[in-house]
């Protein structure tokens, strides 16, 4: 199953479960069921429950929080991640506040999926990784799909559970991969968690790492490549932490990885100033600073626009030779450390 037919799957089985499950959004209905297919099928099934919209993302959401107020469980879709900005001030400023501001009386079950990332020519503002624009907010959850969770569980669980306004993440390059879970190959792995979990990969037996590499999202499937190549030519282990939950960040989780390498990397691809990455490295930090050889390292995007042609993006966005690379220099800074820390 691909990514894509599991977003698709969730959404079918929350439709065929809660009445009061709608999708709204632009260009919804089939034939063309979304701009990449994800609710196809849905308003021919559901002609009532499929609402295609002009566009207007600002009206788009607060139309889906009048109908979560009433009792509805909106799905709002909204086309390219990057105008989730458009709506910044019903997201920020309404949805996630009603709750508080209404003494716990109202909730708004609202899930926003936005397509995010780069890596297929779409240009400066179809191809950017804005979610840590988002995060911070309180009461709004923000989660992140990837081929090695189950995004149609996922996706089910969120729309038929949520109290508070999710924002689900869904990386445009990952809507072709298969699911992992189907096919692990020699991939070991391991879920921690019980709500929105954590997946931990790796390609020995979970005894030992020298670097836990914690990322999310469309950056899993490169972290999954630089992991591959790091054990073949330099016999380095990588253990993986994909999250799903971006907020709240589940950084207690993964203390039995960071005390088996005892180094971490945060990979995210979005730019790394004021990024996911920053609060994780301060997360990880104030948990385990006594497990640590050396303080969390990051790599991401560079500080530039995001280019249109192959070329510009492969300079732009972190990928696996970057990634491979960063590893590397984080374990030599890491064993310099401990030869100091020996010294002393």
């Amino acid at each position: 199953m691909k990514v894509i037919e599991a977003i698709n799957l969730g959404l079918h089985r929350a439709f065929e479960k809660d009445p009061s499950v709608l999708l709204i959004g632009e260009d919804l209905l089939d034939p063309y069921g979304g701009a990449f297919k994800a609710g196809k099928g849905l308003s021919s099934r559901y002609p009532d429950r499929v609402l295609t919209t002009p566009v207007s993302e600002a009206g788009i959401v607060g139309l889906s929080a009048g109908l979560a107020l009433r009792g509805f469980r909106p799905v709002t879709e909204i086309m390219f991640g990057d105008f989730l900005l458009l709506a910044a001030d019903q997201i920020i400023n309404h949805v996630a506040k009603y709750r508080w501001m209404y003494h716990e009386q109202v909730s708004v079950p609202l899930v926003i999926r936005a397509p995010m990332g780069g890596r297929r020519g779409y240009g400066p503002t179809h191809s950017q990784s804005l979610e840590k624009h988002l995060l911070g907010t309180p009461h709004l959850r923000v989660v992140a799909l990837s081929p090695v969770h189950r995004p149609d569980i996922l996706l089910e669980q969120i729309i038929l559970n949520a109290k508070d306004p999710t924002i689900v993440i869904e990386n445009k390059t990952t809507y072709a991969h298969s699911l992992l879970e189907d096919s692990p190959g020699h991939w070991n792995i391991r879920q921690i968690g019980d709500d929105c979990p954590t997946t931990l990969l790796s390609l020995g037996d979970f005894e030992e790492a020298d670097v836990t590499l914690i990322t999310y999202g469309g950056m899993t499937p490169i972290a999954m490549q630089a992991a591959e190549e790091l054990m073949m030519e330099e016999e380095v282990t990588v253990e993986i932490a994909s999250l799903s939950s971006l907020q709240p960040l589940p950084i207690r989780d993964l203390e039995d990885s960071i005390k088996r390498s005892r180094v971490v990397l945060i990979a995210e691809e979005a730019s790394e100033a004021y990024g996911v990455g920053s609060e994780i490295s301060h997360q990880v930090t104030g948990l385990f600073f006594d497990l640590l050889k050396l303080a969390p390292q990051r790599v991401g995007a560079l500080e530039f626009p995001i280019g249109n042609s192959p070329v510009l993006e492969d300079v732009i966005l972190p990928g696996r030779e970057r990634l491979v690379t960063k590893i590397k220099e984080t374990l030599e800074r890491a064993k310099v450390s401990s030869e100091r820390q020996n010294g002393l």
